[in-house]
């Protein structure tokens, strides 16, 4: 039985799989297209889905698209409008222009796209969010915790998931959001909304949390759980900018012009908001608790995306294990709607605990070969069971890699497979994959990937034990503090306030990655290497050998490893080489 999931015309479009409930293919549309966030209708990813397993949409025995357009637009954006006139006029009409060409006319879009004439389901936007992570997790019996911009109505929910069972028992709605609070100050330090707010979760821990109190007179964050805006100080119900003059009034100062000077009250704000958006992620996981009695959490939805929270609701001790969805924004949308349908309409049974995101595209041997022989790219062929040690020596020292290798992640991050890597020793690295590869703000940090047997001794985490003996987080998503004694040693991706972003590996999860990881240990006695997603700011991760290449050509990557094929960029010839800001000059810098 195959079910299709859909997300699209907001942010991050994607397309999901499943086969008998078991997720065969996950990918997001800006891989293919190579437009950030593109939030077109996923055309390029469903054609790679069907395609990984050979069938056609006529073999689909269900579709299921993320939220209920209807409601949406029907309800909630015509509500708000009435609510506000005139002063959301200029915000209805853009919406009648971005909604009546497409958004309103989704069953009609999914339909002809595909050429499908059977059941489309359509499950409420938190709902997916709730079972994207639910479903996943692994867990008989867990509380759920979905919070992101909006959906429908609601911005924020506590469910409850029982075997194959999943409930929403309590919602926050619009306009009160949490994802909402933090893009409108992601708005005011400058930054692009629905793009940036990682940055400036990045930023934080520069500030000190000065400004909280004047937070708290944004949010009111209640016993339990819930929580309130002020409205007074927010435009986006009836505005085209997120905030206006009363919140540069409360803080003293304008609003940042983008890519002006970062000044210590820009990561005082920053840090304020994060110190405000923890306490409010703890009173909702408190909450969470007391309602279901779970020993379980399952986050998703857009602020499941800041690691920071995540890493504080862990160390709290509030649940014994938690479950992230990898891909919690929009994209993993998609996910949760093929699983409602499963569970919920076809009686399906559960699988076990997601492991990994290598769900995407991959690309053979031959398919490289052959590539680069039509480039006249000159590379040396690795065996295979060569390659971790090769790439571990190139790794020591200063050598950034850019490492391309088997199905393509899905989700925000790159976890090993479609990957810059260097070596986390090395303090230059942290500048250098920065501003000379990444081409972005010299205070964003990078990850760590660690093997999973030496998590305890790197870095400070619950003894949340995998079935490996080790601590498994392997999605990148959470936020811990680095062993004292160790920060020294990887001072490449510790940040500054002594914690890493980190993400574990097991052999099981990824043998080629780990078994360099392991070449890399036993070269140096550092289980530690950098890892970030592979490409430059303002593009997508790369998808293809191409776009690998690209990348690489017009960064000062130092190497290039695609599968067994190991290109040195000190053996090119003059021909190949190129200008960064002539690449670039084909993205939007956000």
């Amino acid at each position: 039985m195959y079910i299709l999931g859909l997300s699209c015309f907001y942010h991050d479009s994607a397309a999901v799989l499943l086969k008998d409930g078991e997720i065969v293919f996950a990918a997001q549309e800006e891989r293919y297209t190579r437009k950030k966030h593109d939030e077109a209708f996923p055309k390029l990813a469903i054609a790679h889905a069907l395609q990984h397993v050979g069938i056609t949409a006529s073999d689909l025995d269900a579709v299921a698209f993320y939220e209920k357009p209807m409601l949406k637009f029907f309800d909630r954006i015509i509500q708000t409008t009435m609510k506000v006139w005139p002063r959301g006029f200029v915000q209805y009409h853009m919406a009648l222009q971005e909604w009546m060409p497409k958004k309103i006319w989704t069953p009609q879009i999914i339909t002809k796209e595909l050429g499908y004439k059977g059941k489309i389901f359509y499950p409420a936007h938190h709902e997916s969010h709730a079972a994207s992570a639910y479903f996943c997790s692994g867990f008989p019996d867990a509380a759920i915790i979905t919070a992101d911009g909006v959906g429908e109505w609601a911005t924020t929910t506590i469910g409850h998931g029982q075997g194959k069972d999943m409930k929403l028992l309590r919602e926050i709605r619009y306009p009160h959001s949490l994802g909402l609070l933090y893009s409108a100050i992601t708005y005011y330090l400058g930054f692009k909304v629905n793009s940036a707010e990682y940055k400036v979760m990045g930023l934080a821990p520069y500030g000190e949390p000065k400004y909280v109190d004047q937070m708290r007179k944004l949010i009111d964050l209640k016993p339990d759980g819930s929580f309130a805006l002020n409205m007074k100080y927010f435009t986006y119900e009836y505005g085209l900018r997120m905030t206006g003059r009363n919140i540069e009034t409360l803080f003293g100062k304008p609003t940042r012009l983008a890519e002006s000077p970062l000044e210590q009250f820009h990561k005082d704000i920053a840090r304020s908001l994060q110190e405000i958006t923890d306490e409010a992620m703890l009173n909702l996981a408190r909450a969470a608790k007391e309602l279901t009695g779970s020993k379980y959490l399952c986050l998703a939805g857009g602020v499941a995306l800041n690691c920071v929270s995540n890493g504080k609701i862990l160390r709290a001790g509030i649940f014994e294990d938690i479950f992230i969805q990898p891909a919690s924004g929009d994209a993993g949308g998609a996910l949760g709607a093929a699983l409602m349908v499963w569970h919920k309409e076809m009686k399906g049974e559960r699988l076990p605990r997601m492991e990994h995101t290598y769900l995407g595209n991959a690309y053979d041997q031959s398919e490289i070969g052959q590539f680069l022989e039509n480039e006249k790219i000159p590379y040396d062929k690795v065996p295979l069971h060569d390659l971790p040690q090769c790439v571990a020596k190139l790794l020591e020292g200063e050598n950034v890699i850019g490492w391309f290798q088997g199905r393509m992640e899905f989700g925000p991050r790159s976890l090993g497979n479609r990957s810059i890597i260097a070596d986390a020793r090395n303090p230059n690295n942290w500048k250098k994959v920065n501003l000379k590869i990444k081409f972005r703000e010299s205070f964003r940090p990078f990850a760590p990937t660690i093997l999973e047997e030496r998590t305890k001794d790197y870095f400070d985490l619950p003894p949340v034990a995998s079935a490996k003996g080790g601590r498994s987080f392997p999605f990148m998503l959470l936020v811990a503090d680095t062993v004292t004694d160790k920060r020294k040693e990887i001072p490449a991706v510790t940040h500054v306030d002594g914690s890493a972003r980190i993400q574990t590996i097991n052999r099981d999860q990824n043998t080629l990655y780990y078994d360099l990881l392991k070449a890399f240990e036993m070269q140096t006695g550092c289980p530690v290497i950098i890892n970030t997603s592979f490409n430059v700011r303002g593009e997508p991760i790369v998808e293809s050998p191409k776009d690998a290449l690209n990348c690489f050509l017009h960064t000062h990557m130092d190497y290039l490893v695609l599968g067994q094929c190991v290109i040195d960029k000190k053996k090119l010839p003059p021909e190949w080489k190129r200008s960064s800001e002539e690449y670039l000059k084909k993205f939007v810098l956000d």
